[in-house]
Order: C-alpha cells, then sequence, then structure tokens
C-alpha cells in the first residue's frame, strides 16, 4: 500500500517527513495542500489534521501529524534512518526536539516574513530577532558538526534529516553556508545521500508556480 504525504514544496517540516520517506525507499507519494490559498484553513482539512497544518501521513488506517512523529513511525517501519541502538534513539529524539525548537521554528517563520510577506508589512525588528536566534543555532549545530560527519553514530539518520531541512533552501533568511564550513560539508554529504532530492524536486508546489 502506497503511503500518503499531505505536503507542499515550501514547507520544511513537510520535507523533514518527505526526505524520511524518499530515503527509507518505501512506496509514497505526495498529496499537494494549497497553503497559500488557505487549504490548510478549511473544514475539510481540519477533519483530516485539527491542527491544521501540513505534513499529515496517511498509511492505511494510521494517520500521523508532525513531523518528528512520521520520521519516527517511517524509521520504525523501514528500518531505516533510526539508529542503531536505545542510546542513539534517545539521541536522535534529543536533535529532533532541540530542532523544533530551536532551529526550524525560527528558520520557518523568518523564512516566510523575509520572502512570503509583501515587502511593506515584513517586521523588521522580529525578523532580526529570529535572525540572532537562528545565529545561535548555527553556532551549535556548526559545533556539534566540526570533526564529525553525522549529528547521531556513523549513519544518516533521521535527526540530520530533521535538522538540515530548512538549509536546503535557497530564499534568503540569514542562512550563508559559507559562512559555516562543518555545516556545509554536512550538508553535502547529505545531498550525496544515494535518493537524495531538494524540497521542490521532492514535493508540489514552489514559489516559481506562484509567481
Amino acid at each position: 500500500m502506497t503511503i500518503k504525504l499531505y505536503c507542499f514544496g515550501e514547507s520544511g517540516n513537510a520535507y523533514k517527513a518527505a526526505l524520511t520517506l524518499e530515503l527509507s525507499e518505501l512506496a509514497w507519494e505526495p498529496i499537494f495542500v494549497d497553503f497559500f490559498n488557505g487549504e490548510t484553513r478549511t473544514p475539510e482539512f481540519r477533519e483530516l489534521n485539527p491542527m491544521g497544518e501540513v505534513p499529515v501521513m496517511i498509511d492505511g488506517d494510521i494517520t500521523l501529524s508532525q513531523s518528528g512523529v512520521i520520521q519516527d513511525y517511517v524509521s520504525s517501519k523501514s528500518g531505516k534512518l533510526g539508529g542503531r541502538s536505545a542510546a542513539e534513539r534517545r539521541e536522535i529524539l534529543r536533535w529532533q526536539f532541540w530542532d523544533n525548537h530551536k532551529l526550524s521554528s525560527p528558520a520557518g517563520m523568518t523564512r516566510f516574513l523575509v520572502n512570503f510577506l509583501p515587502e511593506d508589512k515584513r517586521p523588521q525588528e522580529a525578523i532580526a530577532f529570529t535572525q540572532g536566534r537562528l545565529n545561535t543555532a548555527y553556532k551549535t549545530l556548526e559545533s556539534e558538526l566540526t570533526g564529525r560527519n553525522w549529528l547521531v553514530g556513523d549513519a544518516i539518520t533521521i535527526a540530520d534529516i530533521s535538522c538540515c531541512s530548512y538549509l536546503f533552501y535557497t530564499e534568503p533568511f540569514g542562512f550563508d553556508r559559507a559562512e559555516w564550513p562543518a555545516i556545509d560539508a554536512w550538508l553535502t554529504r547529505i545531498s550525496e545521500t544515494p535518493g537524495w532530492k531538494h524540497p521542490y524536486d521532492l514535493m508540489p508546489g514552489s514559489p516559481a508556480d506562484r509567481a
């Protein structure tokens, strides 16, 4: 049975789930959600996910939302990307929780404010504040990746997929790979992993579609 993932290309959180599915080699298909025209606020979508967010995954009679939960499910089902011991599993969770709070949350907000709002409506003080928070997160990630290839263990895991998601987008939001050599090398390793795809190649929907 083919897993369905409700998603759209501009969503870094959906990308975490989509890339995990792709690298797990499970059969799956993306279902486009028209976020920018309000689909996630419709009663129909709220029946699918009362939180009104993507991603949402449906696998038979199982429906899951929240990217970390979906990643954990896919990793458990496929036996891939999940670490090799209970200790590594806990370390993966530690990085997923850190990412959701310290990296993806401000990255997603900043990227939206800088790129998807009209220029005259962009709150510059808020943008500067979240970029400061992001800079602290980049320092943490850079330090952790200096001298090692992956965040947990000796192979790519869902910890890496979670933390890398927003960093592959090219729209400006205050991240320059050239300023962070360890992060840059890590992103290159991820992009060289067999099966890797850019979010706009993996999921339907991109800024070019709305231009």
